[in-house]
């Protein structure tokens, strides 16, 4: 993760979504291509979405060349 992104988890307080961002973030770095590319992304890495509809969260994120997963988002749905 980024330095913003790692600083982001400080400010969530409470047990669910500490849980639901760390189940997120588990399934991302466990396959970064377990979700499709978001079409139309012209940037240079492939922005990814992954849902998990159980916690009902939603992370943007993007794997660099040395298949380093990048999370540019994670937003509560």
């Amino acid at each position: 993760m980024s330095d913003s992104v790692a600083k982001q988890p400080a400010n969530i307080t409470s047990e669910a979504e500490i849980h639901a961002l760390d189940r997120a973030l588990v399934v991302v770095s466990v396959d970064p291509n377990v979700s499709e590319p978001i079409p139309g992304d012209s940037s240079g890495h492939q922005l990814r979405q992954d849902t998990d509809d159980v916690e009902q969260v939603r992370v943007l994120y993007f794997v660099t060349a040395l298949r380093t997963v990048v999370v540019a988002a994670y937003i509560k749905v």
